[in-house]
């Protein structure tokens, strides 16, 4: 086994971080999933090459890619996560006591498995409310209709399996399966790394196209390419800065905030200021 991992993201250039061991390794029928013991990290997930998560900074992308939306809507009672087999993300969602029910939609069984086993503070995998399904995503919520407050796009990089995820017919089945006030959220790549710039653009337009409201907002993930992450918000009308959605980010906070170590109220509003480079590539 090496002695270092690279995920190289342009050319020579990418990140390296020190190995101990190889815990897990398994080629499925859709991709290479690894997990390693880290010098400084905890264990670290890997897909096809690529970083996932590891046990130090996880928080950062489930915290983000769930909070802002949950507390945009007014109630939301019933969830989709379309990947996010980590189970980080379900964490999050079910901090909120609204909610009833939560599907997560995983195509790769193998990702659970491997996160329950190696990363056993990640997932809430005995909480009642979460129904885990391996089936593919997008034909999932193509067959949905009007069922879900909140949809959260939970997918790695657009290739493989993930690739459709950042296509407009995509994000219309996501359109088609919330109800009249839902809203969504999706990770959408590094403004740093020009390779993503397409398909961030990509995502921006089609959710420009599709719903009312849509808007980029980052955090900031030390093992993920060049640090800066970003993420969509779309809705079908509720403005993810408005003062009654504040409101709500204070108050639900007030009970669970302290169990939190990246999202509180100011990182909210300020994760939608974006840098005029990271404006351009939008639009």
């Amino acid at each position: 086994m090496p002695i270092q991992f690279n995920e190289f993201y342009h050319e020579k250039t990418g990140l390296t971080i020190g190995l101990e061991k190889l815990l897990f390794s398994e080629q499925t029928d859709y991709q290479l999933v690894e997990v390693y013991e880290t010098d400084t990290w905890g264990n670290l997930m890997t897909i096809d090459g690529m970083v996932m998560l590891s046990q130090k900074d996880e928080f950062v992308y489930h915290e983000m890619v769930a909070h802002p939306v949950m507390f945009a809507h007014p109630n939301p009672e019933k969830v989709l996560i379309i990947g996010g087999g980590d189970g980080g993300t379900a964490r999050e969602v079910l901090r909120h006591p609204s909610v009833k029910h939560l599907d997560l939609v995983e195509i790769d069984e193998a990702v659970v498995r491997a996160s329950k086993e190696f990363f056993p503070g990640v997932g809430a995998w005995g909480d009642a409310r979460l129904n885990v399904l391996f089936e593919d995503g997008i034909a999932f919520v193509k067959a949905a209709r009007a069922k879900y407050d909140v949809v959260i796009i939970d997918g790695s990089d657009p290739v493989g399996p993930a690739e459709g995820l950042f296509e407009k017919e995509f994000f219309q089945y996501c359109f088609d399966a919330l109800k009249e006030d839902g809203v969504l959220s999706a990770q959408t790549e590094s403004p740093w790394v020009a390779d993503y710039h397409k398909s961030m653009k990509q995502v921006f337009d089609a959710l420009n196209d599709v719903f009312t409201e849509s808007d980029m907002y980052l955090g900031y993930i030390p093992l993920y390419p060049a640090g800066m992450w970003s993420f969509a918000y779309a809705s079908k009308g509720i403005k993810v800065q408005a003062e009654d959605v504040l409101t709500r980010v204070e108050e639900g906070l007030s009970s669970f905030g302290n169990e939190l170590k990246y999202y509180n109220k100011a990182v909210h509003q300020g994760a939608f200021a974006l840098p005029n480079f990271v404006k351009e590539i939008i639009q």
